[in-house]
């Protein structure tokens, strides 16, 4: 390659990454993996050593990535108009250099050896596969948290900072600094972020494309309740002023552990490459355990007088380096590409593939995304395709090896009209996706809002997905109203029901009768409108007459309300249809008006707040119900500011453990009981999972 070939490659090579990187780093949505951008990088990075003359500060391989710009499209989580307070890093936060090879490792620990004298140590430590924070602490208390940001400033996110069940406000024991830092990673464990990504496909947004996009996301949220909700935790690993009379890594972040910092007790002090060696293969085994996401290890100098020694480049630590796995992948063909219509009509194409074992799993289907994604690939259907694990649980195409390509194969055609009922499909501004506007008509639409208005969290129905498609088959149920039109002769009709079941269904329908205005609205199944978005709506405007009247300009002024859900709340009740749906709901007896906030009965529990888990004697509901009569605040999450955790029958095993590890009192329903005035009879009826853990029977 001569030099004007070069100019013209790190030219390209430039627009290329930082536009992965601003995918990355601010749509929390990277369309290629990240071996991938590491390879262009170290592509870029060797041309610029070759040919020093094209570097220019703002290349990407002088300055780590961004996540200040505003993100775009529904990927952004924001509101219009607001955007985080900025401020500087004390200390830039740098990037780590990445390899994935065990040789390079090598090479840092040579380079180590002949330029630190001899007795050092290696701090080896897992790479978490999330977003970076970094918290400064006064006089013990928590001050300001910042995100990554440019490296040089970052956004406030101290208010979401507190949300995280396990960032502690206040630090506990003594010999803590005045003031410090304290940097590391905020992780969205797989099992939050396999809820998360359910409840988003739910409401007809894009899912996350792995923990490390969704706890990025989370972080950058407007409101730090939501935040608190999402699941994530905190895992801290660099002091970057360490601690004066700590004389190694190891030690100073023992002493964050001390102060009931979350600091990973992952950590191991190596002596040489055969013992570093030793602990990645160890890992790269055993991560798969962990509840979140590792992407690799970091291997540190251990002693600070020798960090000071090797310094830094302009981008990176010399006395770091990271070596990330190999995601895991194999090579399979494509056979078929099957198109999906979601409850919210949102068409999804999905890959049927050769079966192939990947990650301890046959894999026979993976998500394509949306038609852009397809293009972007250019997939054909007989491709030799890759797949890979994101994150380690959702399997996802990542290329196309085209030496393989069959003669003649076909592009794809992506369908013009609903699969499922044939009508023309659109594609709103500002949408990756395809979606179908028959919401009324849709036979797959129709039982998706179906399925949704009976679920759990909305009207708490007795019912799933075969119980759906059997009242449809039969015509007995096209819209939610048509529910409770029902009576004991039309449900013998369904295969396998009795009287028992029969009455069982028709009880928790009774039931629903009471269930809030909130979760009423949720339950409409409006396109975008989750539960904390139909919660602030409904307390906002008081009825479902109000909301259904409201402006969009009205509905703007809503707390977690943007744009895009203000204009889906105005086109779901511009349809006729739906307003004579609600008029029929509002005669079947739904709560479709906002119940007056009950004043407490006692302020027995005032100035409390409290975490409850598990099955009790009655629903949860009810629990929360009796903390607020009685002055207390519920939360969803354990913290530094429980007072106690109420544990009922099989309580969360991860709840309890954050407990003890806080040293937050854990009481039983019975002490809970003897605390509080007796309650009066809630006349409520109970359905059959009101329990935390139970499951809807399928009938």
């Amino acid at each position: 390659m001569d030099r004007s070939e070069a100019g013209k490659r790190i030219l390209h090579l430039r627009a290329v990454l930082a536009e992965n990187s601003r995918r990355y780093y601010v749509d929390n949505a990277p369309v290629i993996s990240d071996y991938e951008f590491d390879t262009l990088m170290k592509e870029l990075t060797d041309l610029e050593d070759m040919y020093p003359e094209f570097i220019t500060p703002d290349s990407p391989s002088r300055r780590p990535g961004s996540d200040l710009e505003a993100p775009v499209g529904q990927n952004a989580e924001r509101l219009a108009g607001k955007e985080f307070k900025q401020y500087p890093h004390r200390y830039p936060m740098l990037s780590l250099g990445n390899t994935y090879s065990i040789s390079e490792v090598e090479e840092f620990a040579e380079r180590a050896v002949k330029t630190v004298p001899e007795g050092f140590t290696y701090s080896c430590e897992l790479k978490f596969d999330g977003t970076a924070i970094c918290l400064t602490y006064k006089d013990g208390v928590l001050f300001r948290a910042l995100t990554r940001g440019d490296g040089v400033v970052g956004d406030d996110v101290t208010a979401n900072a507190l949300r995280i069940s396990n960032i502690p406000r206040v630090l506990k024991g003594s010999g803590y600094p005045a003031e410090f830092e304290i940097r590391g990673e905020v992780l969205m464990p797989f099992a939050s972020f396999e809820a998360l990504n359910a409840a988003r496909e739910d409401i007809g947004e894009q899912p996350f494309a792995n923990p490390r996009n969704a706890a990025s996301g989370s972080l950058k949220l407007l409101d730090p309740e939501e935040v608190g909700r999402r699941g994530l935790i905190c895992t801290l690993y660099h002091i970057p002023g360490g601690l004066e009379g700590v004389s190694t890594h190891s030690d100073a972040l023992d002493a964050a552990a001390s102060w009931g910092l979350p600091v990973s007790d992952k950590r191991r002090i190596c002596k040489d490459i055969a013992e570093i060696e030793e602990y990645i293969s160890y890992w790269d085994t055993h991560r798969k355990g962990l509840p979140y996401a590792t992407d690799g290890i970091v291997i540190k100098i251990n002693e600070s007088l020798y960090q000071q020694r090797l310094g830094y480049t302009a981008k990176f630590p010399r006395w770091a380096v990271a070596y990330k796995f190999k995601a895991e992948r194999a090579l399979t063909t494509l056979e078929s590409i099957d198109y999906q219509v979601g409850r919210t009509g949102a068409v999804t194409p999905v890959a049927n593939l050769s079966p192939v074992l990947l990650a301890g799993t046959v894999v026979k289907r993976a998500t394509l995304n949306n038609e852009d994604f397809m293009r972007m690939l250019d997939i054909r259907t007989g491709d030799w395709v890759y797949i890979e694990k994101g994150g380690e649980i959702i399997p996802k195409i990542t290329g196309v090896e085209l030496s393989r390509r069959p003669a003649g194969a076909a592009v794809p055609a992506f369908p013009e009209v609903c699969p499922d009922c044939g009508t023309p499909l659109v594609k709103p501004e500002g949408e990756a996706r395809w979606f179908c506007p028959n919401q009324d008509g849709c036979p797959t639409q129709t039982k998706g809002r179906l399925i949704h208005f009976m679920s759990r969290k909305a009207m708490n129905v007795i019912a799933g997905d075969a119980t759906v498609e059997q009242l449809y088959n039969l015509g007995l149920v096209r819209t939610p109203a048509d529910l409770y039109s029902l009576g004991m002769q039309q449900l013998l009709m369904l295969d396998g029901w009795k009287e028992k079941s029969a009455r069982r269904f028709l009880d928790s329908l009774r039931g629903s009768l009471s269930v809030p205005f909130e979760r009423v609205l949720f339950a409409l199944g409006i396109r975008y409108v989750g539960e904390t978005t139909a919660k602030e709506i409904a307390r906002h405007f008081g009825d479902i007459d109000s909301v259904a009247s409201a402006t969009r300009e009205a509905l703007l002024e809503v707390p977690d309300v943007g744009d895009v859900i203000a204009d889906s709340v105005v086109a779901f009740f511009a349809q006729p249809a739906h307003i004579a749906e609600i008029v029929r709901l509002k005669d079947a007896g739904l709560q479709l008006g906002a119940q007056a906030p009950r004043e407490p009965s006692s302020e027995a529990l005032q100035g409390l707040t409290i975490v409850i888990s598990g099955n009790f004697s009655v629903s949860r509901d009810r629990m929360k119900e009796l903390i607020e009569m009685n002055g207390g605040k519920n939360s969803s999450s354990v913290s530094s500011h429980t007072s106690f955790l109420l544990a009922g029958s099989k309580p969360g095993p991860e709840k309890i453990r954050k407990a003890g590890e806080l040293g937050v009192r854990v009481i039983g329903e019975e002490e809970f009981m003897s605390m509080i005035p007796s309650p009066a009879p809630s006349g409520e009826v109970r359905g059959l999972f009101d329990g935390e853990e139970a499951e809807p029977t399928l009938f």
